[in-house]
């Protein structure tokens, strides 16, 4: 089967399990694990950040982000489509007690006037605006990459009215690969910062929470606590982190060019739009034109062909490359959409 439905589909390496199953161990609630320990340090070395948290998930990386940084009753400015919006159960309203204002993007980037445009006059009628997140890359947009100069206009607006920000870098590395700026110039710009080990990078299960402030860090690791998320011997998990950050970072540019070669293959589908320069990372996005067929009834039919993707709304598609994705499953895949899709 070759599964395009998501990054987060990938198994451990041989090696990968090797490593978890020879690592060192300790009760991390004690924070005496000192494979969960490595990990945090080395990905706050790798970010630029001095102090780092090991947690279960990428939403909870981001929902503890959003509850150290905010009172209830306040506001978080959010892209429309984002992951927090779109994939996190609400967690924003009924965890923290904060409500999100949506900003439509362009393929999920918000520009730094229409931030400005979102921030809650000071006033005693408005509800006040405490957050601002970003996300990079952007898992909705297909994969988009968040330009680094609007990135510091963004900041610029943010320090201007004395707001933090926050970025969902869940894929962060993925705009390393593909630009080859290192993870601090983007890491710089934000308070907090999640990355997520068990997408692109490869990890079995987990996320980290990163911040150069030690009281948002310690806030967040007493709400992992109250949200179910303090692990015990968690080193067996923190050691396929530190095995990904150390081998897998670099070898995302191949998921990167299988995505651009399904992309301009699937182009030559007379059922398919697609525009292949739009596709930046991993994720590729696009429209099937069949009628007589439902997302369902599709999705079906392609898996009985051994291919697996994701319906995202109406007639969007969606198929993400990753290291269980080989070069000629590329080509396997488009002949398995040729067979299914009308010519």
């Amino acid at each position: 089967m070759i599964d395009l439905r998501s990054d987060t589909v990938t198994k451990p390496t041989d090696e990968m399990r090797k490593a978890m199953a020879r690592a060192d161990v300790g009760d991390d609630v004690y924070g005496e694990d000192p494979t969960v320990n490595r990990l945090q340090d080395m990905a706050g070395a790798m970010l630029g950040k001095r102090f780092c948290l090991f947690v279960p998930s990428g939403t909870m990386s981001n929902q503890l982000a959003i509850r150290i940084q905010t009172q209830p009753g306040q506001e978080v400015i959010v892209e429309s489509t984002s992951h927090i919006v779109r994939y996190e159960q609400g967690a924003a309203g009924a965890l923290a007690g904060v409500q999100l204002h949506w900003v439509p993007g362009e393929r999920g980037i918000i520009t730094a006037e229409q931030v400005e445009a979102a921030i809650r006059p000071a006033d005693p009628h408005s509800i006040k605006t405490a957050l601002i997140c970003l996300e990079n890359t952007h898992n909705a947009g297909g994969g988009t990459i968040y330009p680094l100069s609007t990135i510091e206009k963004v900041r610029a607006i943010a320090v201007r009215y004395g707001i933090p920000m926050h970025l969902d870098g869940a894929r962060l590395f993925n705009a390393v690969a593909a630009t080859t700026l290192p993870p601090t110039a983007y890491a710089q710009h934000f308070e907090t910062v999640s990355l997520c080990l068990s997408k692109g990078l490869g990890a079995p299960v987990g996320s980290l929470l990163l911040s150069n402030d030690p009281k948002l860090i310690e806030r967040a690791r007493r709400f992992r606590r109250m949200y179910g998320g303090a692990m015990r011997q968690a080193g067996v998990l923190a050691a396929a982190g530190i095995y990904a950050l150390e081998r897998h970072v670099a070898r995302l540019k191949t998921d990167h060019e299988h995505a651009k070669k399904l992309a301009r293959l699937l182009q030559q589908i007379p059922a398919i739009q697609i525009a292949p320069q739009h596709v930046e990372t991993n994720i590729v996005i696009f429209d099937i034109l069949d009628e007589g067929r439902s997302p369902n009834d599709l999705i079906a039919a392609l898996k009985e062909q051994g291919v697996l993707i994701n319906s995202v709304g109406g007639k969007s598609y969606r198929a993400v490359t990753h290291l269980d994705i080989t070069d000629p499953q590329i080509e396997e895949a488009v002949a398995a959409f040729t067979r299914v899709l009308p010519r």
